[in-house]
């Protein structure tokens, strides 16, 4: 398949409109010269263990879950890790694409994944993803008569910029026209310059902000009423075998035993202390969280399982493959990479 034909594929999966603005997600190497993707590789994490496999097995473009260029970077050298990264993948014409909170956030996405270790429950998203409505300002006027009300949107029309016209019909108790316009930000000011020049949608504007529809299923965190509770130490070894880790840390709730029982659990992939925070759970679910931020949860009462970082994200790599597999050719080849693992072992 042609490179771009892939990233539509990977956009269908899990549009990149759902990652957080912090983040830096989507292609972010793409070689110079017309290369056909047949081999693709997926990794949580682009290391240069990593890249000496995509180099190995003849790869045409690596997914790396975490962006492995995150920063501004203002030159190319070999001092680096990320920049040497950066620069063989280019001199082997490897592509490299990062989806990162997009993951996170999708419907059936990595936080679907991982809540999915304790069970099957009732979701629902800790924080909800809203669409990116094009139209966020709302406009209402009066208009004297059809005369001044072409005159108002021809001039509207002029200042272009995303701006919609929408007419109601004439109030009964007036013989003036109520005017509504919806229109992006970008053409709030002109749109209002615009009206301010006529007297009476002057007198009579009003700007309501639109809020942006909820994207149902699609957000960041998951909250699991279990339709089967388990006890402490069951969801331990229920999460052990669901990321395939021999070992997790536990940290009890205040008054809680090993043999409590978990009826509600909250989850977040990698760091998710900032999504948990002030969650109402039995358990927290996460890759890690600072000592404070275990000490809190803790002391109200809420018991804590930690797995390190990417340990808490990598298994959905394989549930991703499947799901790219049977959207590709068959002679277009997805692996998940033998070579990536988190930094971090017990010993």
């Amino acid at each position: 398949m042609e490179l771009k034909e892939v990233l539509e594929v990977l956009e269908q999966l899990a549009p990149l409109s759902l990652a957080e603005s912090w983040d830096n997600v989507g292609l972010l190497v793409e070689p110079s010269k017309h290369r056909v993707i047949k081999t693709i590789l997926l990794t949580n994490d682009l290391t240069e263990a990593v890249m000496e496999e995509a180099e190995a097995v003849n790869c045409d473009l690596v997914v790396s879950y975490h962006p492995p260029l995150f920063r501004p970077i203002k030159r190319l050298i070999q001092k680096d890790w990320k920049q040497r990264l950066a620069i063989r993948a280019v001199e082997a014409g490897i592509a490299i694409f990062s989806p990162h909170t997009s993951w996170d956030s999708a419907k059936g996405g990595v936080n679907d994944w991982l809540v999915g270790g304790l069970g099957r429950g009732q979701v629902s998203v800790l924080n909800q993803a809203l669409g990116g409505a094009s139209h966020c300002q709302k406009l209402e006027f009066m208009v004297r008569n059809a005369e001044e009300l072409n005159s108002v949107v021809e001039e509207l029309k002029a200042c272009g910029d995303g701006t919609t016209l929408q007419f109601t019909s004439s109030r009964p108790d007036s013989s003036c026209v109520h005017v509504s316009v919806t229109c992006s930000d970008s053409a709030l000011t002109s749109s209002v310059q615009t009206l301010l020049k006529h007297s009476t949608p002057s007198q009579s504007l009003s700007i309501l902000k639109l809020e942006k529809p909820p994207l149902m299923g699609h957000g960041q965190g998951r909250l699991s009423v279990l339709d089967h509770p388990v006890d402490l130490t069951t969801a331990v070894q229920k999460m052990k075998s669901h990321l395939g880790l021999n070992h997790l840390r536990l940290a009890l709730g205040a008054g809680k035993t090993p043999e409590s029982i978990v009826s509600c659990v909250a989850v977040c992939a990698g760091s998710g202390a900032s999504v948990l925070s002030g969650v109402k759970a039995d358990l927290y679910i996460t890759g890690e969280m600072s000592h404070h931020e275990v000490l809190d949860a803790v002391a109200k009462g809420t018991s804590v399982i930690l797995s390190d970082h990417s340990n808490s994200e990598r298994g959905f790599l394989f549930v991703f493959r499947e799901r790219l597999a049977v959207r590709l050719p068959d002679d277009v080849t997805v692996l998940v990479s033998k070579a990536d693992r988190d930094p971090l072992e017990v010993v």
